[in-house]
């Protein structure tokens, strides 16, 4: 108990470290999909974890402490009483983070939403008059498809060879349903901000992945390098959208990725980054085990 419910939090650092450096080694699809599992694990592993550190502080609940002094048994002290008034101080502030993460990634997906309302359901495409560039791949709800979101002034910058880049690109986001896995990692970072650099690396690799789709089906990488550049240079923005956009911050990486050959999908490199995402689980687990039997005289009695 006193090392293994603290394994969590120290593979959450090596995950941050580790995701990074498999994305430049596998195929972006592989390398985004391994880091976003294996940092919904490990957000899941310390949340049980911190939620552990504070059930330690049953040992010291007046009525425990009074039945252990007449039966003249020793009190368990897993962890010092710091560590566990500390804990539950931790649990309702990152509480708080998911629940504001989640209410700004509900917010940003009514919101796009909204500006597709009275468009036919089997529309795919919806052109926005507006005076700025931008490009949005909307996930659908159940039971319905998707929507690609596009100004038309993204569209009257590109020629009709960028434009079905750009609507490729952004059907690939559709169809992989790259939003889920973009919110599950932000949504991970929230609980545990250890893993926050994990979200970073997950929203470049399934840029990075819309890119190798759209590069394939246009069949000519070195065009698809020069669509992203021109979309890029029309856009003009400095910050990243929350939503999934065909321009962001890292566009000069994912152009200098396209100007290779695609990267291999090996499934090696991405073995460390699951294995820290199951070891995360069994120390958490193997946590739990320790605190149920030091904690065993005192459930049993009452």
């Amino acid at each position: 108990m006193r090392v293994d419910v603290y394994t969590p939090f120290l593979l959450s650092l090596l995950l941050a470290a580790v995701s990074h450096w498999v994305g430049r080694r596998v195929a972006p699809a592989l390398a985004a999909r391994a880091p976003a599992g294996a940092a919904v694990v490990c957000a899941a592993a310390t949340a049980w974890s911190l939620l552990l550190l504070a059930a330690t502080l049953v040992g010291a609940a007046p009525p425990v402490v009074a039945d252990a002094r007449e039966d003249g048994r020793p009190l368990p002290e897993p962890v010092p009483e710091v560590v566990a008034f500390a804990a539950c101080a931790l649990l309702f502030f990152l509480a708080h983070r998911f629940l504001r993460a989640a209410r700004a990634e509900y917010l940003t997906r009514r919101a796009l939403r909204l500006l597709c309302e009275g468009q036919p359901q089997d529309t795919e495409l919806v052109v926005a008059a507006a005076p700025i560039a931008e490009a949005f791949a909307i996930p659908g709800r159940a039971g319905s498809p998707g929507r690609i979101l596009v100004t038309s002034t993204m569209l009257g910058a590109l020629s009709p060879e960028e434009r079905r880049v750009l609507l490729t690109h952004e059907r690939a986001h559709v169809a992989h349903r790259h939003a889920r896995l973009c919110t599950a990692v932000t949504l991970a970072g929230a609980v545990n901000p250890l893993v926050a650099p994990v979200r970073h690396a997950v929203v470049l690799l399934v840029e990075r992945w819309a890119d190798e789709r759209a590069a394939a089906v246009v069949g000519d990488r070195a065009g698809t390098a020069r669509a992203l550049a021109r979309a890029a240079l029309t856009a003009g923005r400095r910050e990243p959208s929350r939503a999934l956009g065909f321009t962001d911050r890292a566009v000069t990486r994912r152009i200098a990725a396209l100007q290779i050959a695609p990267p291999p999908r090996l499934w090696p490199p991405a073995v460390p980054v699951l294995a820290l995402g199951a070891l995360t689980a069994l120390g958490a687990a193997d946590a739990t085990g320790d605190l149920f039997r030091l904690l065993e005289p005192i459930l049993a009695r009452g």
